[in-house]
């Protein structure tokens, strides 16, 4: 028999909350079932840690683990099976650093190599887990063992036997039932209710034309390639598109929650917040830039839209790096005719030796300054912006100069944040100073950037504000705003876990910081040393 749906609309909306408050039900019974499962397997796995602690504190057991060998009859056998026994573990496996079993629940598994990992373990970890082994699932707790030195000389893994908490709420299904069957009738008058109060409220207008409102509108909010945010009177969040949810990294649980406690302190926060005011306001929300505009409603609230600017602006500064580098191949292009015209000027006078000698000395000083920065910087893309901007601060008048203590060989995790980081800087004190100091060294996996240079220095007032979006006291060229630079440098440099932070420079200047931690991957060093000579043969050639 063909079931028909009803029509009308007090029918329709209570058959949906019917259905809706049976599948609340029934995904509460699972998020009831859920975390008490994680949390009897939490418990198991505790209990393993806690016997593998005790076993592990032994006074004799690192003593034995180095002058006994593994053997079903042996004393660490015989104490972790006693207290096996004792605690109802389902094995006690003590083991040496290389993972060799001195104790076992199958005796024949004594003197072989573990089945699972226990590289944690043996570093000095204690680890608990849920893993399939020899004895099938359990639930584990390894611990390492120490001698009296504090040296790690082996391990004590113990595993319980894994009953899963699901097979146990099985036999409460029938109570379950009877409670989710009662909330069932009551949530069904409750649905009764509201559905009358629904088709008094709605005049009798179709459910049809409610449904096509509704997704004419979701299409147009989640369709366009603008992002936009409404709130409400109190600033909370009533509405954000896939578009905002991208470019301000909010998940789709934003909704109800205000714009502070959804995104940190900051300008961006401000503009849509309105406690700044304007138009085409220029903002940056983790490294994407953003033109926001806020409109203010009848109710109180508010409509933010947001424009995404980072391809753009990205242009903009490709444009302006490429004009700084067209400048510079000019200047080297007229450079070059001289030099051409002294070397033909020698040989049309005879002096064959000294145009040798000429030629000879113009080459090695180029390859000498790019055997520098290679030797220094290993990353090839680093490398080539320090040999680019040291020709456009040659054609400028200004010199780029590279800091002895500079050395980079570890590999960098994203070279185009640290090429964001350095090229900002560089191109920030080439505009206010003749003399550019750029230092990029490693420590450990922490990338350390500083530049600094002689110009007119940064007042201790405005040491925080340049970092601001927007702050700038340049000029904006015709195709990009300004102030944006330094506050993406900053940016990057949270988002590493790190800071940028300007000081003032002994005789005049500024000094800017930036530190990246982990920003550096330390290879291996058979590797390590391979990358180095590969640079090192390439530089040469």
């Amino acid at each position: 028999m063909r079931i028909r749906w009803p029509r009308r609309v007090f029918a329709q909306v209570l058959l949906v909350q019917v259905a809706t408050t049976a599948g609340v039900l029934m995904l509460v019974t699972g998020l009831f079932m859920a975390p008490l499962g994680s949390q009897l397997d939490h418990e198991s796995m505790r209990q393993a840690l806690a016997i593998a602690q005790t076993t592990a504190a032994e006074p004799g057991l690192p003593r034995e683990l180095a002058s006994t060998n593994p053997s079903p009859s042996g004393p660490i056998q015989a104490e972790a099976d006693r207290i096996r026994r004792s605690t109802g573990a389902l094995y006690i496996v003590v083991m040496n650093r290389r993972g060799v079993r001195w104790s076992h629940t199958d005796t024949a598994r004594i003197g072989q190599h573990v089945s699972t990992d226990p590289s944690r373990a043996l570093s000095g970890k204690d680890v608990m887990d849920i893993d399939r082994g020899t004895l099938g699932l359990s639930a584990r707790g390894k611990v390492p063992v120490r001698d009296s030195a504090g040296r790690v000389v082996g391990a004590v893994s113990v595993g319980i036997a894994y009953d899963s908490v699901r097979a146990r709420l099985m036999s409460t299904m029938r109570g379950l039932l009877l409670y989710a069957g009662a909330a069932l009738a009551a949530g069904s008058l409750v649905a009764y209710g509201m559905s009358r109060r629904l088709q008094r409220r709605t005049h009798g207008l179709a459910f049809a034309d409610i449904s096509a409102l509704l997704d004419e509108r979701e299409a147009m909010l989640h369709g366009i390639r603008e992002g936009v945010v409404a709130l409400d009177a109190c600033g909370r969040v009533r509405l954000v598109n896939d578009e905002a949810q991208r470019l301000l990294g909010l998940g789709p649980d934003a909704a109800g929650q205000s714009l502070d406690a959804l995104l940190p302190p900051g300008r961006t926060t401000d503009v849509l917040t309105g406690r700044v005011a304007g138009a085409d306001l220029l903002t940056v929300s983790g490294g994407r830039v953003l033109v926001a505009n806020r409109m203010p409603t009848d109710d109180g609230g508010a409509v933010a839209t947001l424009r995404d600017r980072t391809e753009l602006e990205l242009l903009g500064r490709e444009l302006d790096s490429t004009h700084g580098l067209l400048d510079a191949l000019r200047a080297q292009d007229h450079e070059h005719a001289n030099r051409l015209h002294t070397l033909l000027g020698l040989l049309e006078l005879g002096l064959y030796e000294e145009a040798a000698q000429f030629v000879a000395e113009v080459s090695q000083e180029h390859r000498a300054s790019a055997e520098q920065v290679a030797e220094r910087v290993h990353d090839p893309l680093l490398a080539a912006l320090l040999v680019g901007k040291s020709a456009i601060a040659a054609e400028r008048g200004a010199a780029l100069r590279i800091s002895p203590a500079t050395l980079l060989q570890e590999r960098v995790v994203d070279p185009r944040d640290l090429v964001t980081v350095l090229g900002n800087l560089i191109d920030n004190a080439l505009d206010v100073a003749r003399t550019v100091g750029v230092e990029l060294r490693a420590e450990g996996t922490t990338a350390v950037v500083r530049v600094s240079d002689d110009g007119p220095g940064v007042p201790p007032e405005q040491r925080e504000l340049i970092f601001a979006e927007g702050w700038t006291t340049k000029r904006s060229p015709a195709h990009r705003g300004r102030g944006l630079g330094l506050a993406l440098v900053r940016r990057l440099a949270e988002r590493y876990g790190g800071k940028a932070r300007v000081t003032a420079r002994a005789g005049g200047g500024a000094v800017f910081t930036v530190v990246l931690p982990e920003a550096l991957a330390p290879a291996a060093d058979g590797a390590r040393q391979e990358a180095v000579g590969g640079v090192r043969e390439g530089a040469a050639r």
